[in-house]
């Protein structure tokens, strides 16, 4: 009932661990898997190894949560050594990766795909990153970090993860998708602040962080809704679910499968299990034997 494909990569449910939630090693993978993740995102890496921000990084509010970590992470090369391949482990697993410029994306994809991921996620959305460049933002420069990574990640899939903060999601998902995008990762975070009215000053270290969590629902839900008026390839949508009936609109505005992060945080590791118990109670309820039959109903 719940069996999804993308890509040719087969699932055994639409659920995806989202990037930067607990995927740092084989064991995180696992207990992904365990907790009943259809397939699990790695956290992004670059080229080096990278501390990230000091703290305060992360604060949750009333509906989400802020976070400005700065990307911390091991770097490629350790995870080569960490990692070993990532085609035998209990779940198909997405290597996602990030660069500071354009040929960086490259290299760091050279060498993911000799761990052999199912696919590999491009990481061109991080609000708190400083890349040098609105890669986000600028249609043009999606196009040319996907055609790098492309030209040198050999036959392993590519999705572009997008950001909300532009001014028309539709263009640049278009452009990744014409440069040779396989799929679509929609979305990063939103940009948000909290002040500490005591204090009188942003809580976060950055000012700035990326929102997640149920407040940022609607926005991914609109994005992917949009994206899938303009483009052909499947999309990822990511952002705020945390309930079989978030997964179930996330579908019906077009995801093909249905990433989830901050949803560990409000409902534990095995969200991914209840998620799809909620997904398939909707569906044995409204007489819906395959996803299939309601993905992208919402258009019509």
């Amino acid at each position: 009932m719940l069996k999804t494909k993308i890509c040719r990569i087969k699932l055994k449910n639409p659920t995806i661990l989202a990037s930067g939630i607990l995927g740092i090693s084989r064991e995180s993978i696992e207990k992904a898997g365990r907790g009943g993740a259809g397939a699990a995102t790695l956290k992004s890496l670059c080229h080096e190894e990278r501390k990230g921000n000091s703290n305060p990084t992360m604060f949750t509010f009333e509906e989400g949560m802020l976070n400005a970590v700065g990307l911390p992470g091991q770097g490629i090369d350790n995870a080569i050594n960490e990692f070993k391949r990532l085609d035998n482990l209990s779940v198909p697993v997405i290597g996602s990766i990030y660069g500071y410029e354009i040929r960086h994306f490259g290299e760091v994809a050279k060498k993911m795909e000799s761990l052999k991921p199912a696919m590999i996620e491009v990481d061109v959305s991080c609000p708190h990153l400083d890349y040098g460049k609105p890669y986000y933002a600028d249609s043009e420069l999606i196009a040319k970090v996907t055609k790098e990574v492309k030209s040198n990640s050999g036959k392993i899939p590519v999705s572009i993860k997008l950001s909300p903060n532009v001014h028309d999601i539709k263009e640049i998902a278009h452009s990744a998708e014409k440069a040779g995008a396989d799929a679509i990762t929609a979305i990063n975070t939103a940009i948000g602040m909290v002040i500490n009215i005591d204090a009188r000053k942003p809580i976060l270290t950055n000012k700035t962080g990326g929102l997640s969590g149920p407040a940022l629902r609607p926005i991914a839900v609109r994005c992917v809704y949009e994206i899938y008026e303009t483009v052909k390839i499947p999309i990822i949508g990511t952002g705020g679910v945390t309930y079989g009936k978030d997964a179930v609109g996330m579908v019906m505005a077009g995801a093909t499968c249905v990433g989830i992060g901050t949803g560990i945080y409000y409902r534990g590791i095995s969200v991914f299990k209840k998620v799809c118990d909620e997904i398939t109670e909707w569906m044995k309820k409204n007489k819906v034997k395959d996803l299939e039959e309601i993905r992208g109903v919402a258009h019509k």
